[in-house]
């Protein structure tokens, strides 16, 4: 029997439907709708969900434009709340504060998934994601949430921190007193790697389109930033390096493809690593022999494993960092305006729906 004395037979979610028109462009439907909620297995446990909290990726599904759409499941990768419910009534995760893994396929391996790997929310794989009030999910696919944050902080932080925790300690290998550069930011993933990278005593620089989020990564520790708009922006950063004392920079970690390498070939120390998790400007990657010959390295960054969201949750929580939120919703009924936001890109953080209120301190900053 499952250890909760009322247990929901059926949850509000945020379902993926397929556009009842067809407009151009494109734009997938995201409907409210009341789900039947599965039976309670060995196993499992049910999560009311506080927060949950948006990524790109839910705006390029209503885009079509992100591979095995699943019209019917729920939308979201991303939320947090407390275990409310278990199939165990000894569970020592009942009442506990928790965020789900946002991933599935890969639990440990240090170089890529053991099996198919998936994300949450609006694929054709499983029909779970967090965009509802409850969820039932695998009881190991859940991970407590450090005191320091409240649930809308904790929901801003697992896919976004397992793509920046590979992509600057894993792949890129950022140490103390490393000079990282940190290109786009202003979205959840860029600013999580900045402030990863902050803490572990890295001095960091960053690109935006945008003069105020540039201002605004400089108040969260970067030394400077540039604007990518700028066609001389490497030879700018050239100079920013050259004032705070630096030759060159040990690591790229980049959102947008294209000639990043060429771009930061010569400000680039030899053996230096330009790590690529996005292709927000093109998805061609160029590499020639003049960053072989510096042994430079070009490293390809997707996601990130169990494990690795586990060792960055243990970094956050020593370092109490608190993942940066542009902006919180009330309600799933909330959930267009958030698609708009991101839509506009003009967020500087991670955008959130508080599902429901939840007796909570808030984040400690």
């Amino acid at each position: 029997m499952a250890a909760a004395l009322q247990i929901p037979k059926s949850t509000k979610a945020l379902v993926l439907r397929k556009a009842a028109q067809a407009a151009k462009p494109l734009y997938h439907d995201a409907v409210l709708e009341d789900r039947p909620l599965p039976e309670l297995k060995p196993g499992h446990v049910l999560v009311r969900i506080h927060a949950a909290a948006f990524n790109h990726r839910d705006h390029w599904i209503r885009k079509g434009m992100y591979p095995g759409l699943g019209f019917g499941s729920v939308f979201g990768a991303d939320g947090a709340g407390v275990v409310v419910a278990s199939a165990d009534r000894n569970d020592a995760l009942l009442h506990q504060r928790v965020f789900l893994v946002p991933m599935r396929g890969w639990e440990r391996h240090p170089d890529a998934p053991e099996s198919r790997f998936y994300i949450l929310g609006g694929g054709n794989v499983t029909p779970l994601g967090t965009f509802t009030q409850y969820v039932v999910v695998e009881r190991d696919q859940v991970i407590s949430t450090p005191e320091h944050l409240d649930d809308v902080h904790a929901a801003a932080w697992p896919l976004g921190a397992v793509t920046a925790w590979r992509a600057t300690m894993v792949n890129g290998a950022v140490q103390s007193g490393d000079n990282v550069l940190i290109t786009g930011i202003g979205g959840g993933v860029a600013l999580i790697a900045l402030q990863l990278c902050i803490a572990r005593g890295a001095n960091v620089y960053v690109t935006s389109g945008n003069a105020d989020k540039i201002r605004r990564a400089v108040a969260l520790g970067a030394k400077g930033g540039v604007s990518y708009k700028d066609d001389d922006w490497n030879k700018q950063l050239a100079q920013l390096l050259k004032q705070n004392g630096a030759s060159a920079l040990s690591a790229v970690i980049d959102a947008g493809g294209g000639d990043i390498m060429g771009k930061t070939s010569g400000i680039l120390k030899p053996g230096g690593r330009v790590v690529v998790y996005g292709m927000h400007a093109n998805p061609d990657v160029k590499m020639t022999m003049r960053e072989v010959l510096k042994n430079q390295k070009l490293l390809g960054s997707t996601m990130g494993s169990k494990q690795d969201l586990l060792d960055a949750t243990a970094f956050l929580a020593a370092h109490k960092i608190v993942p940066v939120v542009s902006e919180v919703l009330d309600g799933l009924a909330s959930a267009q305006r958030g698609f708009e936001i991101l839509a506009r890109g003009e967020q500087f953080g991670k955008v959130v729906i508080r599902v429901a209120q939840a007796k909570m301190s808030p984040a400690k900053l």
